[in-house]
């Protein structure tokens, strides 16, 4: 009787045979946990869950243009079918491949002629279109996108809040070019008070509101916004409980 390394040998050789091109297949082997099989394979759908299995036998087919697939038993189901699925591509950048729907792979009957005809008819072609998106992403975008830092800002309002509930700013430090958005978001001049102050008359989502469009349109003139507390918050310490001398023994009431 083949030993189920054997059976998986002989389908994938008979498989690559029979595959436009000309694909080659490596020696079963086992997956181990420093090269999961289930980061490899490009397939998100139920055959990414069932390379999750431990220790999964597989044999990888190398085919044409860089391609790769996986074949390997189906772990559950019905008997005699295997897995197909492509292998992410080699020697790109995270970024380049991400982007990129997965091809995703199939299951197959265990005759290699039927087998070969579905890999051929419904793999293969999304394979290689993936691939090709691939490598335009690569020639289009050769480093990722990282999101960069903003520019410093020349001028800076710093809000304030203060325990009545208003929030506001001293009028010295607010820059002139902030004096008209803040009138336009409702904050008011207290000359008594030298300071612009959003009164804590609003409701909390009213000065949210405010508070949003003021960030927003004081920002888009290039002036940095900062939010301070006008006293420090002090953490709450619950207090040790006071250490309870124990009972004396009967030895010392004596």
């Amino acid at each position: 009787m083949p030993t189920p390394h054997d059976e998986l040998s002989a389908f994938a050789t008979a498989l690559a045979a029979r595959l436009p091109g000309t694909w080659t297949s490596t020696p079963p082997q086992v997956d181990d946990a420093s090269c999961s099989l289930i980061v490899r394979v490009w397939d998100v759908g139920h055959i990414n869950w069932a390379a999750g299995y431990d220790s999964m036998l597989h044999v990888l087919l190398d085919g044409p243009d860089r391609q790769q697939l996986c074949v390997f038993k189906r772990p559950v189901g019905r008997g005699g079918e295997f897995l197909v699925t492509p292998m992410h591509p080699t020697g790109f950048k995270p970024h380049q491949v991400s982007s990129v729907d997965a091809p995703n792979g199939i299951v197959v009957p265990d005759n290699p002629l039927r087998a070969a005809a579905d890999v051929t008819r419904r793999v293969l072609p999304r394979y290689a279109a993936a691939l090709d998106a691939v490598r335009h992403h690569a020639r289009i975008q050769p480093e990722p996108p990282y999101r960069q830092p903003a520019p410093e800002p020349a001028q800076t309002l710093t809000l304030i809040w203060y325990p009545d509930g208003v929030v506001g700013a001293p009028f010295e430090s607010v820059p002139k070019d902030a004096h008209d958005v803040l009138h336009i978001c409702n904050f008011q001049y207290r000359p008594h008070e030298a300071a612009f102050a959003l009164p804590a008359s609003y409701s909390r989502a009213e000065r949210a509101q405010f508070l949003h469009a003021a960030v927003r349109l004081l920002t888009a003139q290039g002036i940095g916004v900062n939010f301070r507390n006008a006293t420090p918050v002090t953490p709450t310490v619950t207090p040790a409980r006071p250490l309870t001398p124990a009972p004396a023994s009967a030895a010392q009431r004596r």
